[in-house]
């Protein structure tokens, strides 16, 4: 019986070739349950080993001498030799055939014979890696199954976790207390193995001793383990996204971070399970990498033909093409037409830009719908994240434990115990569009998280030894419920919902949907529900009918394919009208305003981002001035809504961004001083009574006084030594 004694190429496994008289063995010493790969004795014997090394050595003095040169002479920066299947398969088809059905001897071999290509007198143990597989390697997390064991395929898809990078065993040296001789080892995966004996073959003793590990003269190799998730946009009807286990070895670690989408070119195998003691007949499914393509480019996920591509092109050109990219929104959904305009206009997103000081300005535009029970908020948010080309749907109440942004766990499972870095539903949906309902009932880790995540657009993590920032470029709609359950358009929006002011004003536009009798209304809203379900029951029971009353203009794929294809290729640029436009506003607002704050910068950010968004959706590389007037048109919509002080009949954006009227300033700076001069006569704490006293004198009812001092406590203007009684905290 002849043997080969041979290295698993992508882990700690060390695999015995046995070849008996008919057929060749593969035994993976390094599992805890020895795996054996039977072969053909035909198929593969000692002998085609050497032959398989031949060609691949023929192979790379003929097409790769370059790149290994390249690869050498950055060594060990560069580990890898990275390839494309491609390439191999030009060069014998049969070899890349044979990588693909047989990838752990074939990348073995490979191994072996790059150590033969002399470069400068050197030959550096450079990894091969192949990327680029064929479509038909190309699995779904979710389609794998056992046939698919052992062979070399392709996954995609989000990282969801990540483990921290760990030394490990490879190779160990133990030293047998006996005789002294240095032994060693091929070590599995998870648990140290120790020497049976002192093995005479290695030149101890032949006895059974106790041993000490050297780890000085040990192999060790950087190691990660990393959960890949299936990413959201492929998933529909409320599925649930499968993951994967993948295991990174040396170069491959420490390249990829929760949120980012990768695919990975590897190999599936078996890991045991147990129960205790008892070894388990079923086994999990995990993946060796041989290579990994991180996906820049935004929405490559969505295939768009030459067809696709010359419809969108023609329906760019429509006059009525707004209308129609509208009425495609949520057809089932009665009226707000200019809330579905705004939505459509989200779905398509500003441009990012990064100054050359490293500042970057976001091109998501973040919307907020505020309203009353029944007004179809949540449905709206349903149908966006189906319609997006990336999205998440999720809920702030029930968030996982990274919550909405992201955050570091422990995973006895996953992690072994240790700290992980686990991404939050804003981390998941990076380049697209995250959809959080009840978003004023999230934890308050979340809330507070959720100011960088907008903003600057990522997300800061120092935890558990673990410090980390990772991206969240994505647009934010989230949906809240007024805390007294219907929505006054008379109070501050601030003092309506959960949500901070400070939050607040991070959002570009907010629209409250509020539910007030109307008979007309009312009676054309009746008519249009009634309609929905008279035609959803007649499309359930007669096949093939089509009902354009509740048919949205274009399908949801097409317009899939559509946003992606605008966003992927369109990058408005303001024309100079565009921007005369908008200033002109701008300052004029600004200017007519007497003792009010109509707009802030932010709201200037906020018309750029909405007109390039116009003019992205009729695919325009140019932002013209029409293109600027819509932008005007929604964002004074939306602050007739939520941003009007009623008594001055003019707009003030501290209602949202402090909470607080003008009306509200100039009671609480009466207050103010009210405090103050009871303090300063009575060198003691100004009572609740005396200053609801003087406040009356001032036209100031009680009601009024009370509330105005519960919101100078929270705004810290004022505190309370005693019970009721008040000083102010600036004196």
């Amino acid at each position: 019986m002849e043997g080969i004694y041979m290295k698993h190429p992508n882990s700690s496994i060390f695999i015995n070739l046995l070849m008996t008289t008919k057929n060749l063995y593969f035994f993976a010493q390094g599992e805890r349950n020895c795996i054996i790969m039977k072969f053909d004795y035909k198929t593969m014997a000692i002998s085609s080993l050497e032959s398989l090394m031949e060609k691949w050595e023929r192979f790379f003095q003929e097409y790769c001498k370059d790149k290994i040169e390249s690869a050498a002479l950055l060594y060990p920066e560069k580990k890898s030799l990275v390839l494309d299947y491609w390439d191999i398969d030009k060069y014998d088809a049969e070899l890349g055939e044979y990588l693909l059905e047989k990838p752990y001897t074939a990348i073995f071999t490979a191994e072996e014979a790059l150590k033969r290509i002399d470069v400068a007198g050197e030959a550096p143990p450079l990894h091969f890696r192949v990327k680029n597989l064929p479509e038909t390697r190309k699995i779904e997390i979710r389609d794998l199954r056992a046939i698919h064991l052992g062979k070399f395929i392709s996954v995609s898809g989000l990282v969801k976790k990540v483990t921290e990078v760990r030394p490990k065993l490879q190779d160990a040296a133990f030293q047998c207390r006996r005789c002294g001789a240095i032994i060693k080892v091929p070590q599995e995966e998870n648990v140290l193995t120790e020497p049976a004996e002192c093995y005479a073959d290695q030149g101890g003793c032949g006895r059974k001793s106790s041993f000490k590990l050297l780890t000085d003269k040990s192999e060790f190799i950087d190691s990660q383990k990393i959960e890949l998730q299936e990413s959201p946009e492929g998933l529909r009807g409320g599925a649930q996204p499968m993951r994967l286990v993948i295991y990174l070895e040396d170069d491959l670690v420490g390249d990829v971070v929760p949120g980012d989408r990768i695919t990975v070119n590897g190999i599936l195998r078996v890991q045991a399970r147990r129960t205790g003691k008892l070894k388990l007949t079923e086994f999990n499914k995990v993946m060796d990498a041989v290579s990994i393509e991180i996906k820049d480019q935004a929405f490559e996920e969505i295939a768009i033909s030459e067809e696709d591509e010359k419809k969108i092109k023609e329906v760019s050109k429509d006059p009525m093409l707004y209308e129609k990219i509208r009425n495609s929104i949520a057809p089932t959904i009665y009226g707000l037409e200019m809330e579905k305009e705004a939505l459509a206009l989200q779905l398509f997103g500003g441009v990012p830009k990064t100054m050359p000081d490293g500042t970057r300005i976001r091109g998501d535009i973040h919307i907020l719908l505020v309203g009353d029970p029944g007004t179809a908020k949540s449905q709206l948010l349903r149908y966006i994240s189906q319609l997006a080309p990336r999205s998440i749907y999720t809920s702030g109440k029930s968030s996982s434990a990274a919550g909405l942004t992201a955050s570091a766990v422990r995973s006895d499972e996953f992690g072994e115990g240790r700290w992980t870095l686990e991404a939050g539903a804003l981390v998941l949906a990076d380049m697209g569009i995250a959809c959080v309902d009840e978003l004023d009932k999230m934890s308050p880790k979340d809330r507070d998280a959720l100011h960088q995540a907008m903003e600057q657009q990522e997300i800061s993590i120092a935890k558990a030894g673990i410090n980390a920032t990772l991206k969240s470029r994505c647009a934010l709609l989230g949906a809240a419920n007024p805390k007294f359950g219907r929505f006054d358009e008379y109070a501050p929006i601030a003092d309506q919902i959960n949500i901070p002011p400070a939050l607040l004003s991070r959002f570009d536009l907010i629209f409250p949907l509020t539910d007030k009798p109307d008979r007309e209304k009312d009676e054309a809203l009746a008519t249009h529900i009634l309609e929905v379900h008279k035609y959803g029951e007649m499309l359930s029971h007669e096949k093939g009918l089509e009902i354009d009353k509740i048919k949205p203009v274009f399908d949801p794929e097409f317009l899939r394919k559509y946003i992606a294809y605008a966003k992927r290729n369109v990058f408005p640029v303001l024309t100079e009208e565009a921007m005369e436009k908008i200033r002109e506003y701008y300052v004029e607002m600004r200017a007519r305003a007497k003792e009010t704050v109509p707009f802030t910068p932010r709201q200037l950010e906020a018309f750029v981002r909405i007109a390039e968004a116009s003019a992205r959706m009729r695919l325009s590389n140019v932002v013209t001035a029409e293109d600027a007037e819509r932008a005007i048109k929604i964002v004074e919509y939306y602050l007739r809504k939520v941003g009007i002080e009623r008594e001055m009949g003019e707009f003030n954006i501290d209602i949202i961004t402090t909470g607080i009227t003008k009306t509200q300033k100039d009671k609480m700076r009466i207050i103010t001083d009210i405090i103050r001069e009871i303090c300063k006569e009575t060198d003691a704490p100004a009572p609740l009574e005396e200053i609801v006293a003087r406040a009356e004198d001032e036209g100031i009812d009680k009601a009024t006084v009370e509330k105005l001092i519960s919101k100078m406590r929270k705004e810290g203007i004022i505190f309370e030594p005693k019970h009721g009684k008040f000083r102010l905290t600036s004196e």
